[in-house]
């Protein structure tokens, strides 16, 4: 694997573990807290990254991923929880998902970071480029979550 790989890798991983870290100690009912000034809570803000990222690695290759059951509806651009109508996942069953995810996208696509696809509407047309959109992504939702702690 090309070093600069290496490196967007290690950066997908030192965001996913300071995500992780802002959360860390958080309980359930705090998860679900939005604020007054917000449209979503933690819990919202988690399961929309971990979304986020699978949903714009299909977007570009066009290959199904994995995605739990719900997290469309829970976690998808424009959902809220104030539109829940089913119980979303655990606060735990979030982080155990977010900690493996940069693990899961090293394995599938670590080989493949280079390869072209159609681009998308944005230019994208590979998943490096994805990787990169998508942990700037992550950056704007750990902000968000840390701002959301402070009115805790």
């Amino acid at each position: 694997m090309e070093k600069r790989h290496e490196v967007l890798f290690r950066q997908l991983e030192d965001y996913r573990r300071e995500l992780l870290r802002v959360v860390d100690g958080l309980t359930e009912e705090e998860a679900d807290i939005v604020p007054k000034g917000f449209n979503n809570n933690i819990r919202w803000n988690l399961g929309h990254v971990y979304l986020d990222q699978y949903l714009w690695i299909q977007h570009v290759t066009k290959e199904p991923i994995p995605i739990p059951e719900g997290f469309r509806d829970w976690f998808g651009f424009g959902t809220s929880p104030a539109t829940w109508h089913t119980k979303p996942p655990s606060l735990s069953v979030l982080k155990e998902l977010l900690a493996e995810q940069p693990t899961k996208i090293r394995e599938w696509y670590g080989e493949r970071l280079e390869e072209e696809f159609a681009p998308t509407e944005s230019g994208m047309h590979t998943i490096a480029q994805v990787l990169v959109r998508t942990i700037f992504h992550e950056g704007l939702h750990l902000a968000t979550i840390q701002r959301i702690r402070k009115f805790l």
